[in-house]
Formats: C-alpha cells, sequence, structure tokens
C-alpha cells in the first residue's frame, strides 16, 4: 500500500517545492528591498516636511505663528502633529507638548525622538521625528510629527509578502501532491509488472502509455533491453538443453555396452571392478543431465497452470518419513516440529522434491551423531519451513553461489553430489515465488523456504 509520504518523495513534488522555496526566498528579498525602499523614501520626506514647517514657523510673528501652530495641530485629525514652545533653558510656555526631550539638536536636522512624547491633550506618540529651531527672543520652537505610517506601511507590505507566498505555497503543495499521484501510481504499476520478470518470467514487459513522457521512454529502453536478455538466455539454454538431452542417448547406450561387458568377467576380476566404476560415473554423469533438463523444466513458467490448494503440513510428514530411515542408518536424529498450516497454492510434487533435496542435502553434510529438523510456522504473509542441521554450515560469501549450477565449495569436494540440488530447490522457489533464505541455525546451517501465496491467486 502506498503511503501518503510517497507522494513527495517524487521527482515532481521536489521540483515543486525546490521552485516554491525559491520563489518565497525571491519573494522576501523583493519586498525587502520594496519596504526598505517605501521606508526610506518616506522618512526623507517627512524630514524635508518638518524642517520645512519648523522654518516656515520660525519666520512669523507671533500672533501668526501661534494660530498657524494652532492650526497645525488641529487640523490633523489623527493627532499626529504636535507642537511645544520653550524658553532658553527648556522649561515649557506653550503648546501641546509637555517637555523638550533629550538629544533634539537646536537648528540642527530633523531626528528621531526614540523615548516617544507625551502631549498636554493626552495623547502619546512612541514613533516621533522633531525639528527644533531657536527663535531671535532666545525661545525654542519645538515641531514633531509621529511618523508610525511608516512603521504601518511596512506592516502592510510583510502582510501582502505572507498572502503572497501563501497564495502560492499553498497552492503550489496541493498541485505537487496532485501531479505526484498520477506519476506514483504509474510507477506503482511498473514495479508490480517488474514482480513477475524478477521471479524469472522474461516474457512479461512493463506497460507503455500514449503519453509517451519519460516513464514511457524508460520502460520502451527496459523493455527492449528484456527482449535481448530473453533473446540471449534463450539461445544459452536451448544450446545447454540440447546437450544435455542430446548426450543422454550416447551415455545409455555407453552405459549399457559397459553393463554387457562387465558380464563377461567374474565378480573378482579386477576387470569387472574397473567396469563398475565406469558405470557409477556414466550414472553420474547421467544424474547430472537429467538434474539439468529438470531445471529447464523448472524454469518454464508455463508450469504454473498446475497449481493447486496443497496441505504442507501432509508434503512434510511425507518427506521426514521417507528420510528418517537414511538418517537413522547415519546415526543421526530427524525431528519433525509441525503446528497447524494453512494449505498453499503449488504445485505439491515440485515441493515435495523441493523440501526431500533440503532434507536430503542436510542429511548428507551433518556427521554421525548429528542432528536434523524441520521446523514448520505460520506466518502472516505465507507459513516458513526450516531445515537446520549441525553440518559444518555455509559460509556468508558462499550463501548465494551455493544455488548457481554444479557450484561446490572447496570443503565439500571430496563429498558426493553434482552441485544441482540446491539449484533445483531455487528454481522451484522461483517458479513459485517463494523465498530461499540460508542462514546459521544453532549449530550449523539453516535453509528455510518462505511459502508465499503464488502471484496472481
Amino acid at each position: 500500500m502506498r503511503r501518503l509520504t510517497d507522494n513527495w518523495r517524487s521527482t515532481t513534488a521536489r521540483l515543486i517545492l525546490i521552485y516554491g522555496s525559491f520563489f518565497a526566498l525571491w519573494g522576501i528579498v523583493v519586498i525587502g528591498l520594496i519596504h526598505w525602499q517605501a521606508a526610506s523614501y518616506l522618512t526623507r520626506v517627512s524630514n524635508e516636511l518638518i524642517g520645512r514647517q519648523a522654518d516656515y514657523f520660525s519666520m512669523l510673528d507671533e500672533p501668526t505663528r501661534r494660530h498657524a501652530l494652532n492650526d497645525y495641530v488641529s487640523l490633523e485629525t489623527r493627532h499626529l502633529n504636535a507642537w511645544g514652545l520653550f524658553d532658553a533653558h527648556g522649561r515649557p510656555l506653550a503648546g501641546t507638548i509637555t517637555a523638550l526631550p533629550p538629544g533634539v539638536p537646536v537648528n540642527g536636522p530633523v531626528v528621531i525622538v526614540p523615548q516617544g512624547l507625551t502631549r498636554t491633550d493626552g495623547h502619546s506618540h512612541m514613533s516621533v521625528r522633531a525639528a527644533a529651531v531657536r527663535l531671535d527672543d532666545g525661545r525654542i520652537l519645538l515641531v514633531t510629527r509621529d511618523t508610525s505610517i511608516v512603521d504601518r506601511i511596512g506592516t502592510i507590505i510583510l502582510q501582502a509578502l505572507l498572502w503572497g507566498i501563501s497564495l502560492t505555497v499553498v497552492p503550489g503543495l496541493l498541485g505537487g501532491w496532485l501531479l505526484s499521484r498520477g506519476p506514483l501510481r504509474r510507477v506503482q504499476v511498473i514495479r508490480e509488472a517488474t514482480l513477475p520478470i524478477m521471479r524469472g518470467d522474461l516474457a512479461r514487459r512493463l506497460p507503455v502509455s500514449r503519453r509517451g513522457d519519460e516513464l514511457d521512454m524508460l520502460a520502451g529502453i527496459v523493455n527492449a533491453m528484456l527482449d535481448e536478455i530473453e533473446r540471449l538466455l534463450g539461445e544459452v539454454k536451448g544450446v545447454c538443453d540440447n546437450i544435455a538431452h542430446d548426450l543422454r542417448t550416447p551415455l545409455t547406450r555407453l552405459r549399457a555396452r559397459i553393463y554387457r561387458l562387465q558380464q563377461q568377467f567374474g565378480e573378482d576380476s579386477s576387470e569387472n571392478a574397473t567396469l563398475e566404476a565406469c558405470l557409477v560415473d556414466t550414472d553420474a554423469l547421467l544424474e547430472r543431465f537429467r538434474a539439468l533438463l529438470r531445471i529447464s523444466e523448472l524454469e518454464n513458467q508455463q508450469r504454473r497452470a498446475g497449481f493447486d490448494q496443497v496441505d504442507l503440513a501432509d508434503i512434510l510428514r511425507e518427506v521426514h518419513a521417507l528420510y528418517l530411515p537414511l538418517a537413522e542408518d547415519r546415526g543421526q536424529q530427524l525431528e519433525l516440529e509441525l503446528p497447524p498450516l494453512p494449505p498453499i497454492h503449488a504445485d505439491r510434487h515440485l515441493l515435495l522434491e523441493a523440501f526431500s533435496n533440503l532434507v536430503g542435502n542436510a542429511i548428507k553434510f551433518t556427521p554421525s551423531g548429528g542432528r536434523v529438523d524441520i521446523r514448520a510456522r505460520d506466518a502472516q504473509d505465507g507459513p516458513w519451513v526450516d531445515v537446520c542441521d549441525s553440518g559444518p554450515g555455509i559460509p556468508v560469501d558462499q550463501r548465494v553461489a551455493v544455488t548457481r549450477r554444479f557450484y561446490r565449495a572447496e570443503s565439500c569436494r571430496s563429498t558426493p553430489g553434482s552441485g544441482l540440488g540446491l539449484s533445483i530447490v531455487s528454481a522451484i522457489a522461483r517458479l513459485h515465488g517463494y523465498t530461499l533464505q540460508i542462514a546459521d541455525s544453532e549449530s550449523g546451517a539453516r535453509l528455510s523456504l518462505h511459502c508465499r501465496g503464488a502471484p496472481g491467486v
């Protein structure tokens, strides 16, 4: 089942997220630049206006100045303007400002009053710019204006930035999630189509839509590659099968002639012993060719047409009963742990052959006095069957190689066999869609077959 987070792992979603991040970052830079330019312009205009007003008021006569200053305050309905008249020592004489703020230069540039102002009418200003001029009689005239409008503009620009980013990011995230669903569904279809190919069904191909996009181009390349691989493997397999099939007849004839020749000598003669050894070698060759043809037969996926519901527990009991006498002859213990198991969809004869090979292989490599255990256990995704022995085990670096045809470890060269037993088991497992695992047991090797449900059932 596809998880919701998988949508954000797609290339489409990642590109949209990267684009959205760059857009948001660039939007912050642009809006910040606009805010800086707007604030600088408004500050410069405010400073010029306050400075000119202070100069203008200072040039008026006393009655006119007082009337103009009162109009300066009363005409501003938002109470942004204020003025104050102070003596040469800074004591208030008139106006709407209660005290001369420190740090304001007389006849100097317009400055910010960081501590704000308190007015006689009860209003207060936190963001104030002020200009002070000295009149002809020595008094000081202070003209101020609340410039919080500049900060307000900054807030408005910031809100506009947040809304702009949200209008881009939110639809972008939603669009990225929606756009990534289609490619992810197609990837899921392609992944499901590759499962039979991974199990050896090279006749399967990846689906190609009519869109002709990147996924279709990739699927087309993979399909062309599968065509060539299927052709090459078919040629190699055909040559191997033909060699194995063609050599069986002359080897069978050779064995028959050696046997007839053996009958002409006495049982105790040296010629009879030599011919017996030739018969054993010939039988080993025939057995290897039969195993090769058997693997080739198992790799034919059409064999699945004969699958049916089978009782796994019954197969394991039959294998245990079949190999128990052999284990006793070798002085070994062969134990079966069999809990209740559900029926599985498989070929009964092939599973019997697979478990027979696993148990026979375990008995062959377990020394006298050792132990071989057949343990079954049920799991949510299908039963497991473990065949554990007390032999030398299989090194980690050889656990993949032992399932290949004719592979025999250096330590097992002297042990009878052809190196095809586990190859047959692996072929049966692939045919059923099962998993063959090789690991260590308590005292030797553990070969496990995970009997999942056959695909398509």
